[in-house]
């Protein structure tokens, strides 16, 4: 697929998760930020997840692609969307192709809200149930959970 291109797959019908798992690959450029928010909030809006949901998730995933475009030389960033009503959440996962430019191999929150950037994290931290990252291949995946629904998060 060529830079710059986006690329939906879902996932085959026989899968765990069968039409509830989605993952597009976005170039590593500013305006796939937007593109990012996009395809979440529509991804996500046909799994009939709550508005609510999909409005936190675009926002954790333009957050997770904007990290990964800051703090990465990649030349293509990954997401991959996997609805899961049975469990509750919704899962989210951005892959870059590494290595970090600035000689940090994984994320962590902000420590000082004086920053003027650095704030990031600790959004992702506050919106999701759980987040985390990992380094896999040359890259680093990091991964949030959010509940799926208003009345999950209550509960």
């Amino acid at each position: 697929m060529a830079l710059g291109k986006t690329q939906t797959v879902q996932s085959p019908a026989g899968a765990p998760f069968g039409d509830r798992r989605c993952r597009f690959e976005l170039a590593a450029r500013a305006d796939s930020v937007a593109r990012a928010r996009r395809l979440t909030r529509e991804h996500l809006s046909g799994f009939a997840v709550c508005d609510d949901t999909c409005d936190t998730a675009a926002l954790v995933v333009s957050e997770l692609v904007t990290n990964a475009l800051v703090h990465t030389v990649s030349r293509r960033i990954v997401c991959d969307l996997t609805d899961d009503p049975a469990a509750g959440h919704v899962r989210i996962v951005v892959h870059d192709e590494g290595p970090g430019q600035d000689g940090g191999p994984h994320p962590h929150p902000a420590r000082s809200t004086d920053e003027d950037h650095g704030r990031g994290l600790l959004l992702v931290s506050a919106l999701s149930r759980a987040w985390g990252a990992q380094e896999e291949g040359p890259g680093l995946m990091v991964w949030a959970e959010l509940p799926r629904s208003a009345r999950t998060a209550a509960a």
